[in-house]
C-alpha cells in the first residue's frame, strides 16, 4: 500500500482517539466532587455558601476538613486519570484529555457550566503529564500561601512560575499546553484578582467577604 494510503487511515483514526480522549477528559472533569461529597455528608449545597464554588476552598469554609481534603485529592485525581486515560493512544491524546478534564471542572456540563477555579485539577493534569511540573506548583504554592496566606493569590503566582519553569527546562510542547491552562486558570480567577487588588481578598481560616 502506498504511503499517501497508510496516511489516510491513520490521521483520521488518530484525530478520532484525540477528540475521544479530550471528551472522556471532559466527562471526568466534569464530575463535581465537591458538590457531591457536601451533599452526601449533609452539608447542603456548598454552592450557597461562602465563594458558591465547587472546589476543596470553599468546601473548606463548611467546617469540614476532610471533607475539605478528600475534595482536592479526587479533583487532582480526575485530571491525573483523564491524561492516564489518553495516553494510552500518544502525547497528544494525553494533552487533550488533561486539557478536557481542565475545561470540565471549570465548565461542567451537569452544572450549567458553573464549576470550579481549576487549582486541584491543574495539578493533577501536569502530575499525569510531567511530575516535576506538579511538585513545582506545590513548592511555589505553599510559600505564597505561607507567606501571604492568599489561596488565590498563591495560584496565581504558582501557575504562572510552573508556566516559567517548563520554559527555562526547554519543554516548549508542554510550557505552550500550559500557558493554555495558566490563561484559564487566570479568567476564572479574574473575581480574586479584581479583590486582590483592592485589597478585599478572603485571607486562608477567614470567612467569606460579603
Amino acid at each position: 500500500m502506498p504511503p499517501s494510503e497508510d496516511w489516510s487511515a491513520v490521521v483520521p483514526l488518530m484525530l478520532g482517539l484525540i477528540f475521544a480522549s479530550f471528551v472522556v477528559g471532559y466527562l471526568l472533569g466534569s464530575i463535581p466532587f465537591g458538590l457531591i461529597l457536601t451533599r452526601l455528608s449533609g452539608g447542603g449545597d456548598v454552592r450557597k455558601i461562602g465563594s458558591g464554588n465547587i472546589g476543596a476552598t470553599n468546601v473548606l469554609r463548611t467546617g469540614n476538613k476532610p471533607l475539605a481534603a478528600l475534595t482536592l485529592l479526587l479533583d487532582v485525581l480526575k485530571g491525573t486519570a483523564a491524561v492516564w486515560l489518553g495516553s494510552h493512544f500518544g502525547p497528544y491524546a494525553a494533552m487533550f484529555a488533561g486539557l478536557g478534564a481542565f475545561l470540565g471542572h471549570l465548565y461542567p456540563v451537569w452544572l450549567g457550566f458553573r464549576g470550579g477555579k481549576g487549582v486541584a485539577t491543574y495539578i493533577g493534569v501536569a502530575l499525569g503529564l510531567y511530575w516535576p511540573a506538579a511538585l513545582a506548583f506545590c513548592v511555589v504554592w505553599l510559600l505564597v500561601a505561607i507567606t501571604t496566606r492568599y489561596s488565590s493569590l498563591s495560584a496565581l503566582v504558582a501557575s504562572a512560575a510552573t508556566l516559567g519553569s517548563l520554559v527555562l527546562t526547554g519543554q516548549s510542547r508542554l510550557a505552550v499546553f500550559f500557558a493554555l491552562l495558566t490563561a484559564l486558570l487566570y479568567v476564572r480567577h479574574a473575581g480574586n484578582i479584581r479583590r486582590l487588588t483592592n485589597g478585599e481578598e478572603t485571607r486562608i481560616g477567614e470567612k467569606q467577604k460579603a
